[in-house]
């Protein structure tokens, strides 16, 4: 055999190899269900989560995360309104996904390595960088997590959080009680009505629990992590096109604020001279045809929302309700761990 002969021959055994060990299913299945049903179907923290997502008087959803679903429907559709929202609980939101009940979790799921190997479930995007933060009242006059020795504590089951909090009581050798609730707005009531004495979750929700409470300047929340919660966009295993466009649409959102370009400028930056904004913007054509939406893709994103900064300050931000300082969610080039790779 040439050699000429023996490549070909080669490249035919792969070519039967590939097509023995190639997942059967679904390549592009759910991509494909989506624009057949002609909306993205999203879950959020539900009844609830201010600042996250919350209706509106109309009843329409509003917040960081419903922005983020907003987003891909804009990729997939050029309209962001084309969403479906279901407000999930921690309990229900993974069988809703696996179900195919929704196509997304936008709603702070943390990213840990067994909801990834056992419930095979991808995560496409790190969101925001978070922590496990304790609520309490200033009455307590409380300051380090070892003073709650022996105290009540509000927790949702079925979370890392429930896990964290058990873990970090035993490495300081104290004692807890848990007050277990499934629904957040009845916990967060819980708490208010005095049946805990400390409250726990990612201390970004526990930012958004305390603006409902009736006197939020009463509570604090202490200074300690008891984790590192990173908290992704989050879909199911086996279409890849789907979880590269949820990618490189989060993506989007990060390069533009680093590139400069908002939802005020981005018309004015069509006409950069700048390549890297130019392939980024759709003028030159290329990076959206490649996952087969429009190269304006990202021109549509941030003329509708904004970039990651300006979605953080309207919804997250030191002048909002909540009034979660940026921290390590800002651009690395900034002091922040924001870095997404380049749009080339």
């Amino acid at each position: 055999m040439n050699f000429r002969s023996f490549i070909h021959a080669g490249l035919a055994a792969l070519a039967v190899g590939a097509t023995a060990f190639a997942t059967p299913a679904s390549a592009g299945a759910t991509l494909d269900a989506i624009r057949q049903r002609g909306t993205l179907k999203c879950a959020v923290q539900g009844p609830s989560n201010p600042g996250f997502g919350v209706p509106d008087n109309q009843g329409r959803w509003q917040g960081f995360n419903v922005d983020l679903c907003r987003a891909v429907a804009i990729a997939i559709f050029g309209n962001g309104d084309k969403i479906e929202i279901a407000a999930l609980t921690t309990q229900t939101r993974f069988p809703a996904l696996t179900s195919g009940e929704v196509d997304l979790l936008t709603n702070n799921t943390t990213y840990v390595q067994l909801r990834e190997t056992q419930l095979r479930f991808n995560f496409p995007a790190i969101t925001f960088y978070d922590g496990q933060g304790i609520l309490v009242p200033k009455k307590l006059n409380v300051t380090q997590v070892r003073q709650l020795d022996g105290a009540t504590v509000c927790v949702q089951p079925g979370t890392t959080t429930e896990l964290n909090l058990a873990d970090y009581f035993r490495k300081l050798n104290i004692s807890f009680k848990p007050v277990v609730i499934q629904s957040r707005d009845e916990l967060t009531r819980a708490y208010a009505e005095g049946r805990c004495d400390a409250l726990t979750s990612d201390a970004t929700v526990l930012a958004a629990q305390r603006s409902t409470l009736a006197n939020p300047s009463e509570h604090v929340i202490l200074e300690e992590r008891l984790s590192k919660e990173p908290l992704g966009l989050t879909v199911r295993r086996g279409d890849d096109d789907f979880r590269v466009l949820v990618t490189w649409v989060f993506n989007a959102l990060v390069n533009a604020e680093e590139l400069g370009i908002t939802r005020a400028n981005v018309d004015q930056m069509l006409s950069s001279s700048d390549p890297q904004i130019r392939r980024f913007l759709g003028v030159e054509p290329g990076l959206g045809s490649s996952m087969g939406v429009s190269d304006k893709y990202a021109y549509e994103i941030v003329k509708a929302l904004g970039n990651y900064g300006e979605l953080y300050e309207k919804y997250l931000g030191e002048r909002t309700p909540l009034g979660i300082p940026r921290g390590l969610n800002r651009l690395w080039t900034e002091g922040g761990i924001l870095y997404v790779p380049p749009a080339r």
